[in-house]
This record gives C-alpha cells, structure tokens and sequence, in this order.
C-alpha cells in the first residue's frame, strides 16, 4: 500500500475524530469542601443596592458562583444557573459574585443575558481573595445550617441530574 495514502487516510480519520469530539463540554471537577477550612465571610451588595450577607441566610441552602463576563464556561452555565434559581425560588440563594470588572460591564450583561438572582460586584477582588477562588467560574454549595459542603469548579449545567442531586443533599 502507498504510504502516502496511508498518511492522508490517517489525516483524514484525525480530522473526522476531532469533529466529532469538538461539541463536547468541558468537564466539571466536584470536591468536599475542605473539612479544615473556614468558610469566609461573604457581604456585600447586589447590582440593585440590596445588601447580602452569608451569615443571615442560614436556614437557606446557599449556592455561591465565582463568575465573570470574560469567561466563556461561566457565561455558558448562566442560562441554567437562571432557571435553577427560578425553580428553587426561595429554597435557594444563588449569589453570583462577580470577579474584578467595572460595574457598567457587568450591569449590561446581566440585562442582557435576563439574570435576576443577585449579582454582587468584587471590582478589587476582595471577595475572591478571602475565598481562595482561582479558576471560574468555581461554585460553592452551603447547607442549611451555613456550612459549606461541597465546592464545583467548571461549567455545570445546574438543571442536569448531577446538579439536581448536590442541591437536594443541602437540604439534608
């Protein structure tokens, strides 16, 4: 057999594989929170002036989202973070803290991508820093009982039967 041909058959068979496997989503890695880490504080206020603080939602399953408008897996989960919070309504708190962008940016895209759970701007950084956040979008997920339990980072498809399960097991 010609090697030549060989080679394109291979090429060809390379490019088809990668085809097919190019729709595919980037994996999500979930973790414990770490059992020897205290959870940090978390006020501040939401795109409309309302003030939020972590400590005053206890009774509440909380889901906390490290997120900006320049990250294109947290701009993916979006949708489903926004129809989670829709139907979970008050059993959840979905805070989203917005990572170092100027607040006119950050308004525009919310308004536009039809977000309405609460969005709380950290332009310095601030909150992120206390939280040890590195890669985004990251999601923590804390119980009732204020305790954090378990920490997601990739996109996540927050209606899907994985996401379902985490949110079910904050209520204990």
């Amino acid at each position: 057999m010609n090697r030549g041909v060989l080679s394109r058959r291979h090429l060809c068979l390379a490019i088809a594989a990668g085809a097919v496997a190019a729709p595919a989503r980037a994996q999500h890695v979930a973790k414990p929170w770490p059992a020897s880490r205290a959870m940090p504080p978390l006020v501040g206020p939401d795109l409309q002036g309302q003030a939020w603080d972590l400590a005053a939602l206890r009774g509440r399953a909380v889901l906390i989202n490290f997120w900006a408008t320049w990250c294109a897996p947290c701009k993916e989960e979006m949708p489903t973070l926004q129809t989670l919070a829709e139907l979970e309504g008050e059993r959840l708190a979905v805070l989203a803290v917005n990572v170092r962008e100027l607040l006119p940016r950050v308004v525009r895209y919310a308004q536009s991508a039809g977000l309405t759970f609460a969005i709380l701007p950290d332009p310095r950084g601030e909150i992120t820093r206390a939280w040890d956040m590195k890669v985004f979008p990251t999601t923590v997920l804390v119980d009732g009982r204020g305790r954090p339990q378990r920490v997601v980072s990739g996109a996540v498809d927050w209606t899907g039967a994985a996401a379902q399960d985490w949110i079910a097991a904050l209520r204990g």
